[in-house]
């Protein structure tokens, strides 16, 4: 049996003066079937930017473990989010796709939907209010 191992990381999500009074939302992938690589978690507040990782509200790069790995997001403010993860297996900064379109790495989006075409933003997201939102559970799915 494999040991879930997490590694808790900050990404600040807006200015540093928003930390002290924004959200916390901490995102677990589930599924990393091992440890070469990263694990790339996007953080998405708009439909437009949903998967583009250059428009991404906030990144998070960490290094891939095999089992659970956790993530940290904190200063959010209140609003709908959703996030697309994935194992960037050869280190490239990249979800590698055959012909264009099929991920050929491990991929996961919130809500964890099933998708036959490109994941929508309506589809994966969640509402960020109160004290802390999630944690966000994601499958990762090869």
């Amino acid at each position: 049996m494999k040991s879930h191992l997490m590694v808790m990381l900050l990404a600040l999500g807006g200015s540093a003066a928003a930390q002290g009074n924004g959200h916390v939302l901490e995102v677990r992938l589930h599924g990393v079937q091992h440890e070469r690589g990263s694990v790339r978690v996007g953080l998405y507040s708009e439909p437009r930017s949903f998967r583009k990782e250059e428009q991404a509200y906030a990144l998070i790069d960490t290094a891939a473990l095999a089992g659970t790995v956790s993530v940290r997001f904190e200063g959010l403010p209140a609003g709908s989010y959703a996030v697309m993860a994935y194992h960037d297996e050869d280190g490239n900064g990249a979800l590698n796709r055959r012909f264009g379109m099929f991920p050929t790495e491990g991929y996961g989006l919130s809500r964890n939907p099933a998708v036959s075409g490109p994941p929508a933003f309506a589809d994966s997201a969640f509402e960020v209010g109160g004290e802390s939102a999630g944690p966000i559970d994601i499958q990762i799915r090869y």
